[in-house]
C-alpha cells in the first residue's frame, strides 16, 4: 500500500524542462557551449554516454524545485540520446563532467553554489570556461573530485575524457590524450571536409591525365605499328622481302 502511494504522488509531481531564461548570457557564451557541446557529442559516438546542454538536471526525487541547469554535462553508463531533462534517480547515474560557461556575473553561482553542489553529488569533474576572461585566470579552471572534496586540476586534462583542454581563444579546444590529435569543431570539420573533396577531386584529374596520356601513348603505338605495316605490304607489292632489309 505505501509503495502504490510513493508511485501515485510521483506520478503528480510536474518536473519542467523549461524556465523561459536565455540560454547563455552573450554569444561568446553560446558558441563555446555550443561546439563543447557538439565536440563531446561527436567524441562519444557509439560509446554507452550521453552528452546534454542547459537542461534541467533534477537530483532530488519528489522536490521539482531543486535542479540545476549546467551548460553542459557528460553522463557516462546511460542510454546515449538526448533528454528533456534529466533525473539522477531515473538513469541511475551522476553526471562525470560539467561544464560551465562562466562570467563575472555568474561569478558566484558558479564558483560557490554550484561547485558545492555538484562535489556533493559526486560529479567526478568540474570546469569553470571564461570565454571574455573577466574572472578566471586564463579562461579555464577544473577541478576534480579526490575523495569527497575537488582539487584544483593542474595538468588541464580530463581524466574521465581521456581529453586534454586547451584555452584557444574564446573556445575550448580537446585533443586526444594518446595521440595529440584535435577533436575538431563543427566549423573545422567543414574546412576538413572540403579540403578533402579538394584532395579527392585532384587526385582523381591526377588519375585522368595519366589515363589519358597512357591512352594516347597506346593510340602512337598503334599508329606507328600500322605505319610499319604499311610499308612492309608496299614492298611486298615491289617483291621486296622487308625482313632482309636493315
Amino acid at each position: 500500500m505505501t509503495a502504490t502511494l510513493k508511485v501515485d504522488i510521483e506520478s503528480e509531481i510536474f518536473y519542467p524542462s523549461a524556465d523561459g531564461q536565455p540560454v547563455a548570457e552573450t554569444y561568446d557564451h553560446l558558441y563555446a557551449l555550443l561546439t563543447t557541446l557538439e565536440v563531446l557529442k561527436q567524441y562519444l559516438t557509439h560509446r554507452q554516454a550521453t552528452v546534454l546542454a542547459n537542461q534541467f538536471l533534477y537530483y532530488a526525487q519528489g522536490f521539482p524545485k531543486l535542479r540545476v541547469a549546467p551548460d553542459v554535462m557528460v553522463i557516462f553508463d546511460v542510454a546515449p540520446g538526448g533528454r528533456d531533462n534529466y533525473k539522477i534517480w531515473e538513469e541511475g547515474q551522476v553526471p562525470t563532467v560539467i561544464f560551465e560557461m562562466t562570467s563575472f556575473g555568474t561569478k558566484g553561482q558558479d564558483e560557490i553554489f554550484k561547485k558545492t553542489l555538484y562535489e556533493q553529488l559526486g560529479v567526478k569533474e568540474y570546469w569553470l570556461f571564461d570565454p571574455k576572461g573577466e574572472w578566471v585566470e586564463q579562461q579555464l579552471r577544473g577541478y576534480r573530485l579526490r575523495g569527497e572534496i575537488y582539487e584544483p586540476i593542474q595538468d588541464g586534462r580530463s581524466e574521465p575524457l581521456q581529453l586534454r583542454l586547451v584555452v584557444e581563444e574564446r573556445l575550448i579546444g580537446f585533443y586526444l590524450e594518446d595521440t595529440g590529435e584535435k577533436l575538431l569543431i563543427p566549423d573545422e570539420l567543414v574546412q576538413a571536409l572540403r579540403q578533402e573533396v579538394l584532395a579527392r577531386q585532384q587526385a582523381e584529374e591526377l588519375v585522368e591525365q595519366e589515363r589519358q596520356r597512357a591512352e594516347q601513348e597506346r593510340q602512337r603505338a598503334e599508329q606507328a605499328e600500322l605505319q610499319i605495316e604499311q610499308l612492309k605490304a608496299r614492298l611486298r607489292s615491289l617483291n621486296v622481302d622487308p625482313d632482309t632489309i636493315e
